[in-house]
């Protein structure tokens, strides 16, 4: 279901918890909040929609990948870039690494590790910023 873009920051600026299999509605809410929104949006965490879970989805051009508990392992050339999100108004400085190694659950809570460079990259460490109350 199509939820609602949380904008409130206080809600925005706390952890989430780690996603479980009983949390696999959300999953199905973040695809069709960003299929919804996918013409000013590439990705959204799971607080951004009102769940303090620890869910992401990352479009990646020709599909959406959903990452459950996701971790960075490593990050590596480190830049500055501004950003903007759905949440905030404007676009903020923030440093971001060019390739960053993931640990993470597929949606069929699957492990996966995987490198990532690249604009797909910055996408990944904004989400998670996301998940750790972080707000560029």
């Amino acid at each position: 279901m199509k939820k609602e873009i949380i904008r409130d920051v206080f809600f925005l600026g706390q952890k989430s918890e780690e996603a479980t299999k009983e949390d696999a509605q959300i999953i199905e809410d973040l695809k069709d909040t960003l299929k919804a929104n996918h013409q000013r949006c590439v990705g959204m965490a799971a607080n951004m929609i009102g769940y303090r879970k620890r869910i992401i989805i990352v479009s990646m051009g020709f599909m959406d990948v959903v990452m459950v508990n996701p971790v960075i392992l490593q990050k590596m050339q480190p830049y500055d870039t501004e950003e903007g999100c759905l949440s905030l108004d404007g676009v903020r400085k923030t440093k971001r690494f060019r390739k960053i190694k993931v640990q993470y659950l597929d949606e069929a809570f699957q492990p996966h590790t995987q490198e990532y460079a690249g604009e797909i990259a910055q996408i990944i460490q904004h989400e998670c910023d996301h998940l750790d109350g972080v707000i560029i």
